[in-house]
């Protein structure tokens, strides 16, 4: 009995000093545990990573190339990313004692990559989603992609891609948690203690720095989308909420302009803001420049001097023709095609890139002001609503993407604009390389192409000088037998207002209208082109000497002084013939001198259609252009100048007065150039 008991008592501090080990042992165990998790569970996902990138996006070929990018986003990243941190990993395994330490350290390391790949996918994720929804809407689609997913990841189940779209979110989440649980497994007093406690925090700010920049990509998603809506639509969308937001923000401005509350400065966005208003200025006017470029260019093609028969055979004329056929048909057209694909089309693209920043930097002013409004709450009463938390939140967001990304943006659009203008550059270089290539071989056949320079700008100038001398001769002898100028037709029947006017005002203020006058003003007159009037007063009341008071016999108004001229009255052939009369003797008479030509109303005259008129009525007549009239009233049945009563073929009507005009007899007269 005693060796038993013996045996017992002696085997009893050995199974405890076993059981302290063992507890001892107990942290280390799951340490090394957390770690062994920690590099299969990468293995698992790294080839996972690659199957989605080889297998999965290769076989859904079928998708359109931007859905696949939407899809798998930067992925590829992301493998090369975890590629590199895994061999890290598995290099720390054959360092047992200081393994720890290493994983920790090799967080730290691979933290900034992280944030910059996982950040890229995690803001694209939710555009992949809203993309699964719609093949959702067509079952064989939806059936074939399944299919796809089942042969080649059968774990994935029913739920397909999202199952695998999800998994580098939950990885990149996954990463503090492994990190803790081996921090709480490492004694506090051992060296790897704090690298883990900083590598746990990192990887922890990196996911919160991802939920950040998804957040404000969902914001800049929201108010960068233009809806193309209609006026009903617009209408629709108002309501109590959005007038009460409206309004408030308007009452914020105004505090602001009245100097009643204080505005918040932001001299970093507002620097940014003014930069990008610089960009997008240039980029505006670029792009007109280059709009009218190619309205020119279109119409310097579209004149074709070399398709005109000169009827002059063989010498430089046909050679420029040959020439100028030759550029138009393929220099002239290929730059045109490229300046229209490298230079007009890029250039829109660019102008059409900035209408979203635009659209931010008008919505942060909005929810600016919101944002002071809530301010001013939160000091005054301490809380604000969740709502208001929110919009206060929702202007934080804008504010940091615009500070963020409006730095990079100006660049991009400036080294964007640097290159279009390079291009446009190359190829004006191009085009002027092509003239004067093709133009050798025809300026070598000129007659003067042995001159030298200031030799042949001496003969075109003598030459200009020569030609310009004899068209100068020709115009002279061309304006001696010009026809003489006629002053502006009377119209029809306006004699009598003629004498009444000369009666009352002489001729020094007669004027005829130029061109018909409409009037827009209660004071102003509207008039017919040829009617005559008399000057009261070259300046309304307010002093403006290009509107005249003029009375037209019967009413007095404003017209236009630039559709006026100076009528000169001629006397008729009666007159000339009273003046005549005293000097002659009446006993020894004497041939009548001829009189001298009358310039403005020729001696023998006919009112004839100038534009033909076609009846619409059983009050009106219809006229043929050169038809001959005879005008019965002057003004229709309410004194209106603008209708004339006539007869023409035996039936009378209105016409309008513009229509008709004093024409002289059908008398044979010409000129030709002299001999």
């Amino acid at each position: 009995m005693g060796d038993p008991g013996a045996d017992e008592s002696t085997s009893r501090p050995g199974s405890s000093d076993e059981e302290g080990g063992s507890s001892e042992d107990r942290p280390l165990l799951h340490q090394r545990l957390a770690v062994r998790e920690l590099l299969d569970t990468e293995v698992s996902y790294l080839h996972m990573l690659q199957l989605c990138a080889s297998n999965i996006r290769g076989r859904l070929q079928q998708l359109p190339q931007g859905d696949l990018d939407v899809l798998f986003s930067n992925i590829d990243e992301i493998i090369q990313v975890s590629s590199r941190f895994l061999h890290g990993l598995q290099e720390t395994a054959s360092k047992e004692e200081e393994q720890v330490y290493l994983v920790g350290k090799l967080f730290l390391e691979f933290q900034e990559e992280f944030e910059r790949v996982y950040k890229v996918y995690c803001a694209s994720y939710d555009q992949a989603l809203l993309l699964l929804e719609t093949y959702r809407k067509e079952p064989e689609l939806q059936q074939e992609i399944q299919s796809i997913i089942e042969a080649v990841v059968p774990q994935a189940g029913p739920s397909g891609l999202s199952f695998l779209l999800v998994i580098p979110l939950q990885r990149i989440t996954r990463y503090p948690l492994l990190l803790q649980r081996i921090l709480e497994n490492t004694r506090p007093d051992a060296s790897a203690y704090p690298v883990l406690q900083r590598a746990a925090s990192a990887l922890q700010d990196v996911n919160a720095n991802i939920n950040e920049h998804r957040m404000r990509k969902e914001v800049a998603s929201k108010y960068t989308r233009v809806e193309p809506l209609s006026l009903r639509e617009r209408l629709a969308r108002i309501n109590t909420h959005t007038l009460s937001k409206k309004t408030t923000r308007l009452s914020q401005l105004l505090k602001q302009e009245a100097g009643l509350v204080s505005r918040t400065e932001d001299k970093e966005f507002d620097d940014l803001e003014e930069r990008f208003q610089w960009v997008s200025l240039c980029v505006t006017e670029l792009k007109n420049n280059v709009a009218a470029y190619l309205d020119n260019l279109e119409a310097f093609l579209r004149f074709r001097p070399h398709e005109c028969d000169l009827d002059i055979p063989g010498g430089s004329v046909e050679q420029y023709s040959n020439l100028a056929r030759d550029l138009q048909r393929e220099a002239f057209l290929e730059f045109k095609q490229r300046l229209e694909s490298l230079v007009w089309r890029p250039l829109c693209s660019l102008a059409k890139a900035l209408v979203g920043p635009q659209n931010l930097i008008k919505k942060r002013l909005d929810k600016l002001l919101d944002f002071e409004r809530v301010e001013e709450k939160l000091l005054e009463v301490g809380s604000v609503t969740y709502e208001e938390e929110a919009a206060r939140h929702t202007y934080q967001a804008l504010n940091s993407l615009l500070v963020a990304e409006l730095p990079q943006f100006n660049q991009l659009v400036m080294q964007w604009l640097g290159q279009i203008l390079r291009t446009f550059v190359a190829l004006q270089k191009d085009l002027a390389e092509q003239v004067l290539q093709r133009a050798e071989g025809c300026v070598a056949q000129l007659p003067h192409h042995h001159l030298s320079e200031p030799a042949f700008r001496k003969l075109v100038e003598d030459t200009l000088g020569q030609t310009g001398n004899q068209l100068h001769v020709y115009r002279e002898n061309f304006e001696k037998v010009l026809p003489p100028p006629t002053a502006q037709p009377l119209l029809p029947g306006s004699e009598r207002q003629v004498q009444a006017l000369l009666s009352r005002y002489g001729p020094g203020k007669l004027y005829q209208v130029t061109s018909n006058i409409s009037g827009t003003g209660t004071l102003d007159l509207t008039l017919p082109r040829g009617q005559i009037v008399a000057l009261l007063q070259n300046k309304d009341t307010k002093g403006n000497s290009n509107r005249w008071l003029v009375d037209t016999g019967g009413h007095r108004g404003y017209v236009p002084a630039g559709k006026l001229q100076l009528y000169h009255v001629v006397p008729s052939e009666k007159e000339l013939r009273g003046q005549a009369g005293p000097h002659q003797d009446s006993q020894h008479p004497t041939p009548e001198p001829p009189s001298a030509p009358v310039c403005s109303v020729p001696a023998v005259t006919q009112v004839v259609a100038v534009y033909p008129f076609a009846a619409r009525s059983s009050h009106e007549v219809s006229l043929q252009a050169g038809q001959p009239v005879t005008v019965l009233e002057a003004q229709d049945k309410k004194g209106n100048p603008e209708w004339s009563l006539v007869e023409v073929n035996g039936q009378r009507g209105y016409v309008p007065s513009s229509f008709l005009a004093r024409a002289p007899s059908p008398a044979p007269w010409g000129w030709t150039l002299p001999s």
